[in-house]
């Protein structure tokens, strides 16, 4: 009997171990479409507590679209390797055979609400205003998704019009999109993508890990080709981590001739950040030198910044540094 019970006992402590590891996996999600059950149930961590809305999850992932006229120019037969990569990079590169693929996504949840308000965000991109150079980011793929739950428990959703948003003009080179939710109230999770192409392959957009709102998770993920050498500026804060690896980049090759497609050494990189509060958000009293209690708030933490350095890049004057390109209100 006593065996029995002691198994019993194990199999309730593993159950409700496993019960514990699959809540805490759904968070932070990465994947949009449908928010998570804890997601439902979350409302802040720690010092975030009694915020008026906070980010559950934002990313920026950025993939290179090496055209096949680049291949052609650079190397004409073999695979870009270790070993020839030097001699490659020293080649001319060629702007207009290059392109930059942005996607990105950010789901906020309204906790009071005077927290609607940050359901509002601003997309900014490049587009310059000059008829005689035809020069802009493309974007696409934008939807808005609004869930919340009715008196019954059920989700429902609404896709926000996205021809609805109002875009202006920032100055001579970037354009603005006003993305403003309605109908949202406390509770209510929202759901943003877009994606961005552009032909920018010297200029990175800047990276916002904080927010005028807690963040609970924050990841910008982008593959360079090793031919484009940037100095990548990563904040230095014990929130934020960031990782470089080797990786591969396949061409987008239209030749029949060849048997597969040729490929090129990346820099991988992956930034994360973690609970980040806003800038001067109070985070609680700690102890003094003299025995008394001082405030303790958090501090600024910088963007995510990149510029180009290859020596062998024609940058045009025109084309501007990037730009922060994701705001909210």
């Amino acid at each position: 009997m006593k065996t029995r019970y002691s198994i019993f006992r194990y199999l309730l402590l593993f159950a409700f171990f496993v019960c514990g590891s699959v809540a805490n996996a759904q968070l932070p999600n990465e994947k949009f479409g449908k928010p998570s059950s804890m997601e439902w149930e979350f409302s802040g961590w720690g010092d975030a507590v009694g915020a008026d809305a906070i980010v559950l999850c934002k990313t920026m992932n950025v993939t290179y679209q090496l055209l096949d006229q680049v291949s052609n120019y650079n190397q004409s037969d073999s695979e870009l390797g270790s070993d020839n990569i030097t001699d490659f990079s020293k080649n001319q590169i060629d702007d207009s055979s290059i392109l930059v693929k942005y996607e990105f996504r950010l789901r906020t949840k309204i906790l009071k609400p005077e927290g609607a308000k940050h359901a509002n965000i601003d997309i900014v991109y490049f587009n310059i205003d000059d008829k005689r150079i035809i020069s802009a980011d493309e974007i696409t793929d934008m939807k808005v998704r609004v869930f919340t739950k009715n008196e019954k428990g059920k989700v429902e959703k609404r896709n926000v019009d996205v021809t609805s948003f109002e875009s202006e003009r920032v100055d001579e080179n970037y354009m603005v999109i006003h993305v403003n939710v309605p109908d949202v109230q406390a509770g209510s999770i929202i759901e943003y993508q877009y994606n961005i192409t552009s032909s920018r392959p010297s200029f990175l957009y800047d990276w916002v890990f904080q927010e005028c709102i807690p963040t609970l998770h924050t990841k910008c993920d982008i593959d360079i080709p090793a031919m484009l050498q940037f100095n990548m500026n990563a904040p230095i804060n014990k929130l934020i981590k960031s990782n470089v690896v080797v990786g591969q980049l396949a061409y987008d090759v239209n030749r029949s001739d060849l048997k597969r497609a040729k490929t090129c050494w990346t820099n991988h990189y992956t930034i994360v950040g973690d609970y980040i509060l806003p800038e001067g958000m109070q985070m609680g009293r700690n102890q003094n030198g003299a025995g008394g209690e001082k405030e303790v708030t958090a501090e600024k933490i910088a963007n995510f910044t990149s510029k180009i350095t290859n020596p062998n890049v024609t940058l045009p004057a025109y084309i501007p540094e990037g730009s922060t390109h994701l705001k909210i209100k």
